[in-house]
């Protein structure tokens, strides 16, 4: 069976990271970069660390208005599929690049699997909303990462089959956290296990937003102890744009951190703050209380768990969910996120539906 396996974005790679190896070890994968990130700390750093093997393809379609670039990532695609003739279509997750694939896919009539599908957030301002959405519906095969994402599939009457595999980003951060608590990153930034908190801040009702972004900064900078934040060239761009940086107090930022030192960064933080998905659930897998600076979350596992907090963009409430942040009596359930097994399910579920 060939597989073309579409990627463009930091979560996407740390998935290929899981999948592709298995994958390759019975079939024949085409793995397309479409360059939605582009900057080699968010792009060639995850291909060398994690050991994805090298892209067959890259579209180098990295910036300029969403509609023409995802135009361009279509007509990429579609050139790709034209000449390698894939016998299915693997995506991952809710970029732009995720809901090109899927377009491109559905053109050319190639059959389409979605990894990460079920996800919903209900925020439909959101672009990823949007594009899982789409995604979900075009696919022929919705591999869930838990039955609650699952459950909403069979609400929404999806057209494909769907099957619940488990999160593949718990493949890869179990096999991760070891080596990378090895690294002692917190001694690199001057700072003491347990004695800071890490935070990401990407996305773009945050970083779009001046007034969203002045009130997260102003709590990150107010906080009791150390704030380690990698900056993504979004955020460092709406900082510039605003004004704003690290001030006189607690904040600190970072140039963005390669995945082993992120896992690090995060393993022996106090707690997580970050408006990232990803970052929510590697908080979660590697018990660490999180504090996600968002208004809703598509991963409430980790919420009803107690692990997790929703705290928006107001400075109060993020610094009353950071005090009241703290580890649970009840470790985190893994299992619920397929215990580290999934990439192995993945392929096996690709097996039945389409070879």
């Amino acid at each position: 069976m060939r597989v073309l396996t579409v990627v463009g974005a930091r979560p996407q790679f740390v998935k290929a990271a899981a999948v592709s190896h298995v994958l390759r070890e019975r079939h024949e994968e085409v793995l397309v970069h479409t360059g939605q990130h582009y900057d080699a700390a968010l792009s060639d750093v995850f291909f060398r660390d994690l050991n994805i093997p090298a892209p067959d393809a890259h579209l180098g379609v990295s910036s300029g208005a969403a509609g023409p670039r995802l135009a361009a990532m279509i007509r990429g695609i579609a050139g790709i599929v034209s000449s390698r003739r894939p016998d299915a279509m693997l995506v991952y997750g809710d970029t732009d690049s995720t809901l090109a694939a899927a377009l491109a896919a559905r053109e050319a009539g190639v059959r389409l699997a979605h990894v990460e599908a079920g996800l919903r957030s209900f925020n439909l301002r959101m672009p990823e909303e949007v594009n899982r959405i789409a995604s979900d519906h075009i696919a022929d095969l919705c591999l869930c990462p838990t039955q609650t994402s699952a459950a909403e599939l069979r609400r929404e009457k999806a057209r494909g089959a769907i099957e619940v595999v488990g999160d593949v980003m718990l493949d890869v951060c179990l096999r991760a956290a070891a080596a990378a608590r090895a690294l002692n990153v917190p001694a690199r930034h001057g700072v003491a296990p347990g004695g800071y908190y890490a935070a990401t801040l990407h996305r773009a009702e945050n970083t779009d937003d001046p007034a969203r972004l002045a009130s997260i900064m102003a709590a990150l900078d107010s906080l009791d102890l150390p704030v380690l934040l990698p900056c993504h060239p979004r955020t460092a761009a709406a900082l510039a744009r605003a004004g704003l940086g690290a001030g006189r107090g607690s904040l600190h930022l970072l140039p963005p951190a390669p995945y082993p030192q992120m896992i690090g960064l995060m393993a022996d933080a106090r707690a997580v703050l970050t408006d990232s998905g990803g970052l929510q659930k590697e908080a979660y897998f590697l018990a660490v209380p999180c504090v996600t600076l968002r208004d809703e979350t598509e991963w409430v596992e980790t919420v009803a768990g107690g692990w997790n907090r929703l705290a928006g963009a107001d400075t109060v409430r993020i610094r009353d969910a950071v005090e009241a942040a703290k580890p649970q009596a009840a470790a985190p359930d893994l299992e619920q996120f397929g215990g580290g097994r999934s990439a192995q399910r993945v392929v096996l579920a690709l097996e039945r539906a389409f070879a």
